[in-house]
């Protein structure tokens, strides 16, 4: 048996602060969290680099990023850490209480109509979280880019992740009442020919995205035509409808309120019913931390009681 210390104090505490310059990207961050001075920071990072013969950050002037070994030497380091704060509370008989930095990436439209309005309501439950919120429509590299969570609108191939569906998202094909008013309002399908359909192009493909409408043997994807396209954020669409410019299919929690007023119709309502499916995914993990656990389950639940209301 080898009784000889593999980890000292020193080596201990200079692990914790190279996970909290990573979590935060930046030494000057992890000092002030800790508490130190930026250069007690890089001291332990350059100790730990030192010891294990690979570089753990690029650094410039302006930035810190981790390199592949490094983040690789973090999701291993963060965990034991995690661990290791679990079982101290656990011996103690303290309750985990969810901390740290929660990263999550996630579409415009869900961003927006979906999570945000929650996170004031989830921070107040758990005060010692922070969240770093990403607003995107491209898919994001857990590896390389150190999110703990992703919202998108399929599940991925990779199977290093979980996927949770969130919700089956109804689509609806929406018009101002002044263009219905100026182009008519189409009845079938075949209507559609003549009038202004808003594209909008996935920005992970450059695709553009046809629309789902109910035919008479189920739900079929159409390529439609109009003068207006978008790219990159799917509101945009919403906003060129909103203004007239033409129909466009959404997801109906993002024109429910224009619904309701009066400021978008929808119409093809006999042609309706398709949806789109929006997924939570994080890393497998057997040791999850306890604030990606508390978001995971929070989330869940507030969409859950949401879409039974609506």
């Amino acid at each position: 048996m080898n009784t000889k210390r593999q980890f000292d104090d020193l080596l201990l505490g200079s692990i914790e602060l190279f996970c909290l310059a990573a979590e935060l990207a930046s030494f000057t961050a992890a000092a002030n969290a800790a508490g130190v001075t930026p250069a007690a920071v890089s001291r332990s990072v350059s100790r730990l680099e030192e010891r294990l013969g690979v570089r753990l950050f690029v650094r410039t002037t302006r930035q810190i990023r981790l390199t592949e070994a490094g983040h690789a030497y973090f999701e291993q380091c963060s965990s034991a850490l995690s661990q290791l704060v679990d079982a101290e509370r656990q011996a103690t008989g303290q309750q985990s209480a969810p901390a740290g930095l929660l990263r999550i990436s996630m579409p415009t439209p869900y961003a927006h109509y979906r999570v945000l309005p929650l996170l004031p309501l989830f921070r107040e439950r758990f005060p010692q979280v922070r969240v770093d919120a990403h607003l995107s429509n491209r898919n994001v590299d857990f590896a390389e880019e150190s999110y703990d969570l992703a919202i998108r609108g399929k599940a991925p191939v990779d199977s290093n992740l979980i996927a949770r569906k969130l919700e089956d998202a109804e689509l609806v094909v929406v018009a101002t009442p002044a263009y219905l008013e100026r182009a008519g309002t189409p009845k079938s399908i075949d209507d559609l020919q003549r009038h202004e359909c808003i594209q909008f192009d996935l920005p992970s493909t450059g695709r553009r995205i046809p629309w789902t409408l109910r035919g008479s043997d189920g739900f079929v994807d159409l390529n439609t035509e109009g003068g207006y396209s978008t790219g990159g954020d799917v509101l945009g669409g919403v906003t060129l409808a909103r203004h007239g410019a033409g129909l466009f299919q959404t997801y109906r929690f993002v024109v429910e309120q224009d619904l309701r007023n009066g400021g978008l119709v929808e119409v093809m309502k006999d042609f309706g019913g398709a949806s789109r499916p929006f997924v939570l995914l994080y890393p497998h993990g057997r040791h999850l931390s306890a604030r990606v656990r508390s978001f995971v389950d929070f989330l869940v639940e507030q969409l859950a009681n949401r879409t039974a209301r609506s």
